[in-house]
């Protein structure tokens, strides 16, 4: 949303590098993945997620249109059961030779009081703004983008950034959870509170959720400013900046020196919408400055600074539930650790360090985000204020160098792993990351002691056998 020229997240326009005719020169990358076959040999056709990098054949799909239907199904269902939303996890989470589960019949308000709103799971977030600006309300906060549903977002702990905004399962005040033998749980602080703090980010292992009762707010009118900036600068300011705005978040833009800061402050200016979404365009151009300059670092640096010279900062004033998430339509593979706050920007130096000394084919932007404590056992927040550091690579290349290069800094310093992002970690490092885990475990088994929920990643997860 930078006008002219923009930069990646900033705003329309294009980096003016002419450098169309050379996008060619990394044809050996630039190829789709393999395609899978469509069906196997039983005839079970293909899933796959949004990033191509997952894939199963279930051998039964449902789609149930309501709790009784839901409840029914869960004890005979062939197993492993595995829910799944719009399938944006980057993990091993939903792949299942089982029961491949979809709540997209499960959507839409149930009813609303006040500032509180009774949501089926299966609603998708880009859906859910508009059904509750429509009674006067919105949720506080947001993440990136809004296609998830509901109950995917809780599972893998999606979050949006701000001070004093928690995740989404933050929001949550009951949740009616139908368990693995078909039984329902209504689950708050008050009713079996150790199951809701479990299954609030529960990777779809203690049951099916089927409604999510949320903590919202009246509608809010938000400005919110996108500006290049140096990278040393915001690095330097960063605690400064995500105290001072309501929403803080920068994307370092590796190889350039410069990053995208954008901020969400409350104001009663008048509403000035947003623009159209053109990042797409602007993601292929930091590519083709990629194919052109990869290997003479220091002329990809100028040119990439020369053309985002004097760019303006842009502007849009409206209710926050518009502004927070973005069109995302290129597809990517995505590493996001969550790391005790005060380790966030050494961290952020040493990614930024190690990605244009030793993976220079790299132009996605790298993440910064913010995020407060909640109560969660298996939150990556639980317990602590946290600074989200996210690597990113297009889904046409090779994402090794996360494993490599990335991870073992985010593990040095404490990190907590996404659950929907990409990670190498099992259910003993997990276990001394998280003061609760044996708890979760302990209750995860206790509401499905036959394993029917899990398929090999998410027995990983939990060390179950």
């Amino acid at each position: 949303m930078i006008a002219r020229r923009k930069v990646l997240l900033g705003g329309a326009g294009a980096l003016a590098l002419g450098l169309g005719s050379c996008a060619g020169r990394r044809w050996w990358l630039d190829r789709e993945p393999a395609a899978l076959p469509a069906t196997d040999a039983k005839g079970h056709a293909i899933w796959s997620n949004w990033s191509g990098l997952e894939h199963a054949y279930p051998a039964a799909r449902a789609a149930p249109a309501s709790e009784a239907e839901l409840a029914a199904l869960l004890p005979s269902a062939p197993t492993p059961i595995r829910p799944v939303g719009a399938g944006h996890s980057f993990t091993a989470l939903v792949p299942t030779e089982g029961t491949l589960l979809s709540l997209d019949k499960l959507s839409g308000l149930v009813g609303h009081e006040g500032t509180t709103a009774r949501v089926r799971a299966g609603t998708r977030l880009s859906a859910l703004g508009p059904a509750l600006a429509a009674v006067g309300q919105e949720m506080p906060n947001l993440p990136d983008i809004n296609k998830q549903t509901l109950a995917g977002a809780l599972a893998t702990g999606t979050h949006g950034t701000g001070k004093h905004f928690t995740a989404i399962h933050g929001q949550v005040l009951a949740l009616r959870l139908v368990l693995p033998d078909g039984s329902i749980a209504e689950c708050s602080r008050e009713e079996r509170p150790e199951l809701f703090h479990a299954a609030r980010v529960g990777l779809g292992a203690f049951g099916v959720l089927s409604q999510v009762t949320l903590q919202n707010q009246p509608l809010t009118r938000v400005k919110k400013t996108v500006k290049l900036v140096d990278t040393d600068w915001v690095l330097g300011e960063w605690p400064a900046l995500a105290e001072k705005h309501r929403n803080a978040e920068f994307l370092v833009l590796p190889f350039t020196g410069k990053s995208a800061l954008i901020t969400h402050d409350v104001t009663d200016e008048p509403v000035r919408p947003r623009g159209p979404d053109t990042d797409s365009q602007t993601l292929m151009d930091l590519k083709r400055l990629r194919d052109v300059f990869e290997f003479t670092p220091d002329l990809r640096r100028r040119a990439a600074q020369m053309a985002m010279k004097d760019l303006p900062e842009d502007v849009a004033v409206d209710e926050g539930w518009k502004l927070l998430s973005n069109e995302r339509p290129d597809r990517f593979k995505e590493m996001e650790y969550h790391l005790p706050i005060e380790r966030q920007v050494g961290v952020l130096r040493e990614v930024i360090r190690r990605i244009e000394s030793d993976a220079k084919d790299v132009f996605f932007p790298i993440e910064a985000r913010i995020i407060a404590a909640d109560d969660a056992w298996l939150s990556p927040f639980y317990s602590r204020k946290s600074g989200s550091i996210a690597v990113h690579t297009w889904y046409k290349e090779h994402h090794d160098w996360m494993f490599r290069l990335i991870e073992p800094v985010f593990r040095e310093a404490g990190g907590r792993p996404h659950w929907g992002k990409l990670h190498s970690l099992g259910a003993a490092e997990l276990g001394a990351l998280y003061p609760m885990f044996k708890e979760a475990q302990a209750m995860r088994k206790a509401v499905d002691p036959a394993g029917r929920m899990l398929n090999p990643f998410v027995r990983k997860i939990f060390g179950a056998v």
